[in-house]
């Protein structure tokens, strides 16, 4: 990222008709993650998510359930924070786009691109999904006539709609994407966008008439028109910026001064499902208002159930929470980003889930409870001072690794560094055999070596995992002797002699015991 004294991470903001899944919770998990990490790194952050609250499906669906839009939008909103709540989510702005202030930006966005002579009205013909909110042509339905993405049927309109001229950006979007390498990620990603951009553009269809569509952002320049809900909900990433400032034309509202606001973002994180709008729309929509284009754009993969994709439509959605009340929040956030190679697909399953579950149990936890067992048994419970250099090197390199690959957003590979640190510290334990120290008076200083270690190495590994688990090293941290989990530098730095450990329950029980206790089989 560009600017390492700030980040701004965005997660999609979701759609108000259907509770969080998995799908919501990784996504958010890797922007609470990476989150965590800058802050420990020093930097300041903003991290968005929220709920998007308008278009033709949050109509239908408060109309199939009797009330009224606002009223369902309000629901759903309550239960996304709720659960972002329960699964430890720290965000600094949730965002909703039935707010007062995301309702003026997004009509400041437009009369920008309607005064620069970039929106026009037309008629459009074509199939519609309102499912997916979105127009298809004869060659993308399927034969039965129904939507290539959600496989619902979709509906022929024709109807008088008005267009944003995006086909005119088609070469500088290239021109972006070719001198980024970097800007789409991970590359596979890329080269879709840019075998996308290979053919024609054509112009965005940004509005719905009332006579159908109700329930959005009217048009500055034809209240008779609704925002199409992908742009509307696009321009919550500027909103929550403090970029724009709509009603103040004297002073500029912002578009051509971003100075001391959050935009750009640094990181958009989004399932590869919405690549093509938020690095083909998006992008566009931007560079007709003359806003700079977001740092980083990262497309993640899908979560599968056996061979099919998790999705409400298919019935395989895993309940995040469900996970949760077994196994505990810390274990959940673990598993969804150690299991998935970040940028790509994974398939859940309850082995792979149970799998990383143990490698927390016997590799982490059994690392916590023997370090800590043994400088209570040979020291009192007091860290003695190292008289070697014991894991030193070790932790240097951990370190470098899982710095350099956060940066490059591959969590699950700096994750893996952090749990092969733990499992080097086991190493060391059955390599340096400190019970046989403990029985030498002479290897007292091997002893202390040994211990104050294992000690340093749980530090670092609390600060390591800090922004994956916050709630299970905090309680390590507890145990170590801290005041709460130390900085990833003051992890290194801070002395550690004289701090006074203390032996708790296990980190992470069993898993037999876990199931025991809910009443699983």
């Amino acid at each position: 990222m560009s600017d390492s004294s700030r980040t701004y991470l965005t997660t999609p903001i979701y759609y108000a008709t259907g509770d969080p899944h998995i799908g919501h919770a990784y996504t958010t998990f890797l922007a609470d993650t990476l989150a965590r990490y800058h802050r420990q790194t020093g930097a300041r952050v903003r991290f968005l998510t929220g709920t998007d609250e308008h278009g033709q499906k949050i109509q239908e669906e408060a109309t199939r359930r009797g009330v009224e839009p606002q009223q369902l939008c309000d629901e759903m909103a309550r239960r996304f924070k709720k659960a972002w709540e329960e699964l430890d989510i720290e965000y600094d702005r949730f965002i909703r786009t039935t707010e007062d202030e995301h309702r003026q930006v997004v009509r400041s966005f437009l009369r920008r691109l309607h005064e620069r002579d970039l929106i026009y009205r037309d008629t459009y013909r074509g199939w519609y999904c309102v499912h997916e909110e979105r127009y298809w042509t004869e060659k993308d339905i399927t034969p039965e006539g129904n939507c290539p993405d959600c496989h619902r049927p979709v509906r022929e309109i024709e109807e008088q709609n008005y267009f944003f001229r995006m086909s005119r950006f088609q070469k500088d979007l290239i021109r972006h994407i070719e001198g980024h390498p970097g800007w789409i990620v991970p590359e596979v990603r890329r080269n879709e966008v840019l075998g996308f951009l290979q053919n024609p553009l054509s112009d965005l269809s940004i509005s719905r008439p009332r006579h159908r569509v109700k329930w959005g952002i009217p048009l500055p320049f034809d209240e008779e028109h609704v925002t199409y809900v992908w742009v509307d909900a696009l321009i919550n990433y500027v909103t929550a910026s403090g970029a724009i400032h709509p009603g103040r034309p004297a002073e500029g509202e912002g578009f051509d001064d971003v100075t001391g606001s959050w935009w750009p973002a640094d990181l958009h994180l989004i399932g590869k499902d919405i690549l093509t709008t938020h690095a083909v729309y998006w992008p566009t929509l931007l560079l007709g208002v003359g806003l700079p284009l977001p740092r980083r754009i990262l497309a993640h993969g899908w979560w599968t159930v056996g061979r099919d994709k998790m999705s409400k439509s298919l019935g395989n959605v895993v309940d995040p929470l469900a996970l949760r009340d077994e196994f505990g929040t810390d274990a959940v956030r673990w598993y969804l980003m150690r299991e998935m190679p970040t940028g790509g697909d994974a398939s859940y399953t309850p082995e792979r889930f149970l799998i990383r579950y143990d490698e927390l149990a016997n590799v982490l936890g059994n690392l916590a409870s023997r370090a800590t067992s043994m400088i209570a048994r040979y020291r009192e419970g007091i860290v003695p001072a190292a008289r070697g250099v014991g894991l030193a090197e070790e932790i240097e390199s951990t370190l470098e690794s899982f710095h350099r690959s956060m940066l490059a957003l591959k969590l699950h590979e700096a994750l893996g560094a952090a749990m092969d640190l733990a499992r080097l510290g086991n190493g060391y334990v059955e390599t340096r055999e400190p019970w046989a120290l403990a029985k030498d008076p002479d290897r007292a200083d091997e002893l202390d070596e040994v211990l104050a270690s294992l000690h340093r190495g749980l530090v670092v590994l609390s600060a390591l995992l800090f922004p994956v688990m916050p709630r299970k090293m905090r309680v390590l941290a507890q145990t170590l002797g801290l005041g709460g989990v130390p900085t990833l530098e003051d992890a290194i730095a801070m002395k550690l002699e004289g701090i006074r450990v203390s032996k708790g329950d296990p980190l992470f029980p069993k898993a037999e015991k876990v199931r025991a206790e809910v009443g699983r089989v």
